[in-house]
């Protein structure tokens, strides 16, 4: 008797280890975003665009430091450059330069003083990257999301295959006390029929469960760019729901969402742009200086040193104005767009916030209902046992209980997505 004791105990440690480390190989939610950012090829795309963005402004930056430019060349002439004089009424002839030379410059320029069209390119380059910076947000924002999506789905799967191999077992189990009746004379070969029929259509729904169960786990290393045929165990734990009343979410909503900061700083951008091209109809002025060599035997110096102030103005341009006004209008179409993502966060908020609601009420009812029909499946076969029912009211009975079960698995799944919907919706996903 002890000995059994103790193999009992050994038993259950051995049984609770396994559990134990099961749940410690199981994926979890914030496991797979971490896969999924490091890995897929959108976000790489976009942490790209981000680097482009970078050099962009770097390079909006360099406009205002002095450039350098240097150039060389030979020149060869067919006969030698002279000038002619005449004096005390006679033509002299005398060479200026000779016919073949070499000539050299390295001359630096620096921007003074532009009008603000460099400031004003600056700005917009700023505003371009911290415009990309918000979608490279968006982007996790979103693979994430699609992650979360294909996470539950597996689950919801793996419930659902749960319940179609329980429902397999129960007909299963009534099948065999079906026949042991007819056996015995009590029951006739029709309800042997009516059980075998139901538990072949409930072997059907197993394998039709495994499929789904399948072809959602490749979907899953799919976005994790893993091989599809990957095993795939997850832990059943969700991001706690956010808090708060609907008004306070949404109005968190409307400041934390980087689509709307990612608009905002493109119509920043257009409106800096279009003050830079307004800025190149207006003064520009910038210091040159260098030094120049021409090899010319006849000058009296090759090489010389040089400095000037140089001032451009355009005083008539038909393209720049259009271009700015063009700027403006793109700013303007981007204006009226944020107003419409601003609505339409608003509802996405709501419909999230309500679906919580509307699954929280689901998990109390069919919570309720599955010990209801438990019971009452657990009636029907006794009654039917001692001949107070019929076969069709067990049938009916177990398929109450794998519809129940059923509707509590999507009843649980369902709050879960809406939570990570509000979430996302929120921006805080």
């Amino acid at each position: 008797m002890i000995k059994n004791k103790y193999c009992l105990i050994y038993s259950l440690m051995g049984l609770l280890m396994v559990f134990v480390a099961m749940k410690a190989s199981a994926e979890t939610l914030e496991d797979a975003w971490g896969s999924a950012i490091t890995n897929n090829h959108q976000l790489k795309s976009a942490k790209a665009d981000t680097s482009a963005s970078e050099q962009q402004l770097r390079s909006a930056q360099g406009q205002r430091l002095p450039s350098l430019n240097t150039s060389s060349g030979y020149t060869q002439f067919n006969e030698a450059q002279a000038a002619k004089t005449q004096f005390g009424g006679q033509t002299f002839q005398f060479s200026t330069a000779q016919a073949g030379s070499v000539k050299a410059q390295a001359i630096a320029s620096v921007p003074i003083f532009t009008s603000g069209r460099i400031s004003h390119n600056i700005d917009a380059a700023e505003a371009t990257l911290q415009a990309v910076q918000a979608n490279e947000i968006t982007s996790v924002l979103d693979i994430k999301m699609r992650v979360a999506e294909a996470y539950i789905e597996v689950l919801r799967r793996e419930s659902g295959l749960q319940v179609a191999q329980s429902h397999v077992d129960s007909l299963a189990g009534h099948d065999k006390e079906v026949k042991n009746l007819f056996d015995q004379g009590i029951v006739a070969r029709n309800d042997v029929l009516a059980a075998n029929v139901e538990l072949v259509n409930a072997q059907q729904l197993v394998v039709q469960a495994k499929n789904q169960l399948d072809i959602a786990q490749a979907r899953y290393n799919q976005l994790l760019d893993r091989n599809l045929a990957d095993p795939v165990k997850l832990a059943y734990q969700f991001p706690q729901t956010p808090q708060g009343v609907l008004s306070d979410l949404s109005s968190n909503a409307l400041k934390q969402r980087p689509e709307l900061v990612g608009l905002a700083q493109q119509i920043e951008s257009l409106e800096q742009q279009a003050q830079s091209v307004k800025a190149g109809l207006l003064p520009q002025v910038a210091v040159n200086g260098g030094y120049q060599y021409q090899e010319n035997r006849y000058q009296a110096f090759e090489g010389m040193w040089m400095a000037n102030v140089g001032v451009e103005w355009k005083l008539f341009d038909g393209s720049s104005g259009h271009r700015s006004d063009a700027m403006t209008r793109q700013a303007i179409s981007l204006k009226e767009q944020r107003d419409d993502l601003s609505s339409m966060i608003g509802l996405q908020v709501r419909q999230a916030w309500l679906d919580i609601q509307e699954t929280q009420k689901r998990i109390t009812v069919t919570k309720q209902a599955i010990a209801q029909a438990d019971e009452n499946l657990k009636v029907t076969a006794d009654r039917y046992q001692q001949g107070l029912s019929t076969n069709t009211e067990v049938l009916k009975a177990e398929e109450l209980r794998t519809t129940t079960h059923a509707n509590f698995n999507d009843a649980t799944l369902d709050a879960a997505l809406a939570s990570l919907h509000l979430r996302r919706a929120v921006g805080v996903l």
